[in-house]
């Protein structure tokens, strides 16, 4: 009985020890490494930062590997209440892709105005069409090195993680949310 049960134990193991090499190709053909983000976000960015290697560094630390992006431009201003539009292409690891606006109000200890290009880190996204909603945010926790800041947007168990390099100056904290949708609005709400 002792034999059977650790020859099951074994035969457990490495079924277990087999799957895990298919589990990891399985998330790195799902999703994008470092690497590939760094590229392409000096790419957009048309140059790379000890900043902006920080900050990715930080999103894939705490965030793991991303399975989409977005690529885009935004702008902003703020009077305690602030307003911020953008547009971008939404690029999925599998190839999909689409068009994406946003537009969002926030409200709070914030001051100013800036312009940037923005490069978004998207997490477990399970379709193209699952990023138009509302994502809330919290502005002033972000994280800020080098000329490059990134914050947290979380919904339904997706996150997006934006990366901004720009021009302008906007200080202070605010919370707020961002709309995403399929068609260009005037309306934040």
């Amino acid at each position: 009985m002792i034999d059977r049960r650790q020859h099951l134990q074994q035969l457990a193991a490495l079924a277990a020890a087999s799957a895990l090499p298919a589990v990891a190709a399985d998330d790195s053909d799902s999703t994008f490494d470092q690497d590939s983000i760094l590229k392409a976000a000096a790419d957009f960015f048309g140059q790379t930062t000890e900043g902006l290697a920080k900050v990715v560094e930080k999103a894939f630390k705490e965030q793991g590997r991303p399975n989409a992006y977005v690529k885009g431009e935004e702008a902003s201003a703020a009077i305690t209440v602030g307003l911020r539009y953008g547009d971008g292409e939404l690029l999925m690891k599998g190839g999909s892709s689409a068009k994406v606006y946003w537009a969002g109000p926030s409200i709070g200890f914030d001051l100013g105005a800036n312009a940037s290009k923005v490069f978004t880190l998207v997490y477990h996204l399970p379709k193209v069409s699952a990023i138009y909603q509302r994502f809330p945010g919290v502005d002033g926790s972000l994280y800020y090195i080098g000329g490059a800041g990134i914050n947290y947007q979380r919904l339904n168990g997706i996150v997006l993680a934006p990366i901004r390099l720009g021009v302008g100056l906007r200080a202070g904290a605010s919370v707020g949310y961002m709309h995403y949708r399929r068609e260009k609005s005037i309306n934040p709400f």
